[in-house]
Formats: structure tokens, sequence, C-alpha cells
């Protein structure tokens, strides 16, 4: 039986998520301690678990069908990888950081200095944007201590929470892009293989719906109905159904999560009571 192919990082965060949106996907996935590769007892995928720098080359040469990988890994290495979905998780910046005592007022102090950074491909496109010529040095692993042992005036590395910056005295002072976990998918993928991917695709895309929208239902009186309903933005138009106690409806709708503050007090002002948020396991659109 044909099977799908998807690549996840080995170990760390990014696993963790992986697995845990294939799971909420309904795939059930059996990774033992540092086992590399697992198949889906429910559904035709193959699980690899790689190391992250390796998962684009894996892409561009069809060992995997597809991964999901940060952002920040195909601008450096993916070639022609195309992107399916963002996933909403593994968030960080790919940043420029000086130490706090160096006096940065544009990109055009960084000409001449030593850089040292793990993503020398975007950085070099960065600089050329603006005609910088700077002398990079390669590292993989700890690019923060770079500027203190000597052996960089600046770095160019993905950035989260920025507590490590803080801890090493640097500074962020340019933003190169933001970055994200995404689907990425194989350029030589199979049109067989497509068709797996269309099917897990689709429950991605409900679970992600889900993870961004709480169901909600609130009480008002029928005459607020009208005024109620006007600034709910629901996903076609909300149920309204009666209460056992006359000339009240409840009201149930889908809001999403960002939007639903910016909304209480509009619809407390408006009549609501009784305002009852919950989250949605899965949302098939």
């Amino acid at each position: 039986m044909t099977q799908l192919k998807i690549a996840i990082q080995k170990s760390g965060r990014l696993n963790e998520d992986s697995l845990n949106i294939l799971k909420d996907a309904g795939i059930s996935v059996s990774n033992g301690l540092n086992q590399l590769k697992s198949s889906a007892s429910n559904f035709p995928l193959e699980i690899l678990f790689l190391r992250n720098s390796d998962i684009p080359q894996y892409l561009i040469d069809g060992v995997v069908d597809i991964a999901i990988i940060g952002e920040n890994l195909l601008v450096e290495k993916g070639g022609n990888i195309s992107v399916l979905e963002k996933l909403d998780f593994s968030k960080c910046k790919v940043s420029l950081a000086v130490p706090k005592s160096f006096q940065y007022n544009s990109i055009k102090d960084l000409e001449g200095k030593k850089i040292a950074t793990s993503y020398p491909n975007t950085l070099n496109k960065y600089l050329n944007q603006f005609g910088i010529e700077a002398e990079l040095h390669e590292i993989s692993g700890s690019v923060e201590i770079a500027p203190n042992i000597g052996l960089a005036d600046a770095i160019c590395d993905i950035v989260s929470s920025g507590s490590t910056l803080f801890q090493n005295n640097l500074k962020e002072v340019e933003v190169l892009f933001r970055s994200e976990a995404v689907i990425a998918v194989s350029p030589i993928i199979t049109p067989e293989k497509q068709v797996i991917l269309d099917k897990l695709h689709f429950r991605i895309k409900s679970v992600l719906k889900a993870r961004s929208s709480n169901y909600v239902l609130l009480n008002a009186p029928n005459d607020k109905i009208e005024d109620i309903v006007k600034i709910l933005p629901g996903m076609r138009s909300p149920t309204v159904l009666p209460l056992a106690a006359a000339g009240w409806s409840s009201i149930h709708t889908v809001i999403e999560k960002s939007k639903f503050w910016e909304l209480i007090d509009e619809l407390k002002n408006a009549g609501a009571e009784g305002i009852l948020v919950i989250p949605i396991e899965k949302m098939v659109l």
C-alpha cells in the first residue's frame, strides 16, 4: 500500500508540536525512544524522525514527500520547496543582534564587520539588498557566544523569547523575517501520494480552524437578538433557539479566539447575558 512519507524533527519542541497536530488530526503514531521511523496505524503515513537541518535536502531529493519544518530552514536551504500550510506554532524571528555597547544606527553600521551565523545564505541575501559587505563566519550551535569571545562583531540567528540574547548581553537590531512551522512539500511528489496529502491537509486545516476558534453560547432578550446578531461574525449565521423562559433565546455561534475579547463589551452592552465560551476539538468546513 502506498504511504505518504513525512519528516519531522527528531527531538525538541517542534517534534512535540508536530506529533500533537498529527494526533489531533486523528492519526495514531507510535514513536519510541530514539526511533528513526514509524508508521501510522490508521492512516497511510510513514514518519521519519530526522535532524532538522537535513530535512530540506530530503524534500528536494524526494526521499520524503512532505515535512513539518520551520520556514527559516526553507528560506536558508529550501530551493524550490513549496509551503502547503502554515501551522501557527514554533514561531520565531531570524534577526541580527549586536552587543549592547555597539552604537547601532542602521544596517550600514555592519559594513566590513564580522557576523557569526547559522544562516549564511539568508544573511547574504539580506545584506545584498542594502549593498553591505561583511565577513560571515558560519557556525552551527551557540551563535550568541561569538561576540563575547571576539569571533564576531554581530550575529544572525533565530530569536524566540529574546532571553538568550539578554543572557549574552546582546540586542536585536534587525529582523530579517518572521518564521513558524509549516507543511513543506517535495517538488517531486507523485500524483498518487498527492491524493493522500490532500486528505491529510483537509484534516489539519480542520484542526487549525478549531484551535483558532471558540464556540460561544449566550442568552438574550428576544428584542435584542437582531442587535446581537449584527455584532457576531459567525461562520454563516448564528443559531437562535428559544429558552424555557418566555421572551428569551439562546444564541450559538463560532468566533475566532483573537476577536472574542474585542466583542465581549459590545455583546454585553447589546443585552447578552450568561456568555459561555467552549473550546472546539475539530471544525470541518
